[in-house]
């Protein structure tokens, strides 16, 4: 005996494919929106921009009027003009002196936190991230006031133990290196944080076995830890070199690029060519100059990564 099927039988069966491709029309629109928005944004604030950079760098615009097209002009008065070579010297000396430093500094800290016997640590992570928390232009003024030559404490504290001020603003060499230990100081909490992650992820088995080997600890961090962090170190060296190459405002506010413009870094010749002088065609080419050595850094470090875990 057999039974028909009632008519309403074909309406039930449809119902579940008709959920389901709602459904997956649901989950394929909002991937499909959040591309479209940050496709938008990545067009409107940095494409755009730099299309706009680019184009300026080929005329003679001060800013004002109709620019006139000067083609390779303000390129070829750059790779003449002994500032541009000052600035951009400069700064790549700063970036190979506070990269490391950031680096071991940021390292040093996550390892300290990581390490099983550390007490405090959450109170520890607080107060060691708290300097990523402060705006770059309160950082100089901080450590401004903290190395001034006649108001400082740091002088203050030289004085109490009966020794003479040192000249950390009028002098050129020392004032760099107080630029290089505020950066270092400022962006090694943020490095720290990636590094944490990296550590948790390294399994503990490979200490154990290295201890009942025999291996001590620094013997450990080198053979067992820095291999293993190898991806996060590339990160953070390359994060961390772009982001000194463009420094600009914990400088400004901390010296200036003084004294005078012994220590004008590239950011800061950019922006004083281009706001004050008003020759925004000629520090556009400065900035599409400075792209470029930031892409042959990026693409360099990437190699040499990728060269080293082939070995």
């Amino acid at each position: 005996m057999t039974i028909a099927p009632s008519p309403g039988a074909p309406a039930r069966a449809g119902a579940p494919a008709r959920r389901r491709r709602r459904a997956f029309g649901r989950y394929r629109l909002a991937p499909f929106l959040f591309t479209v928005a940050t496709a938008a944004l990545f067009a409107l604030f940095f494409l755009w921009p730099g299309v706009l950079g680019l184009s300026y760098s080929l005329t003679d615009y001060r800013g004002w009027g109709e620019p006139e097209f000067v083609g390779l002009d303000n390129y070829a008065s750059l790779l003449r003009d002994p500032d541009f070579y000052g600035a951009l010297g400069r700064t790549l000396i700063y970036a190979l002196f506070s990269v490391p430093l950031g680096y071991c500094l940021s390292l040093a800290m996550a390892v300290a936190l990581n390490a099983v016997g550390s007490k405090g640590k959450t109170a520890a992570r607080i107060i060691f991230f708290l300097p990523w928390l402060v705006s770059p232009i309160v950082t100089g003024v901080i450590w401004r006031w903290m190395f001034g030559e006649s108001f400082g404490f740091v002088n203050y504290l030289i004085g109490l133990i009966g020794g003479g001020g040192l000249p950390w603003s009028s002098n050129s060499d020392l004032s760099l290196l107080v630029v290089i230990v505020a950066s270092g100081w400022a962006g090694a909490a943020f490095n720290m944080l990636l590094f944490i992650a990296a550590l948790n992820n390294v399994p503990q088995s490979y200490y154990e076995a290295a201890e009942l080997d025999g291996a001590n600890a620094w013997q450990r961090f080198w053979h067992i830890t820095l291999p293993s962090i190898a991806p996060t170190s590339v990160l953070v060296v390359l994060l961390s070199t772009l982001s000194q190459m463009k420094e600009f405002a914990m400088i400004q506010a901390l010296n200036g690029g003084g004294p005078g413009t012994s220590n004008r870094l590239i950011v800061q010749y950019i922006y004083e060519t281009g706001f004050e002088s008003s020759e925004i065609g000629y520090a556009s080419a400065a900035s599409m100059v400075l792209l470029v050595v930031l892409m042959i850094i990026a693409i360099v470090q990437l190699w040499v990564s990728r060269r080293s875990s082939a070995w």
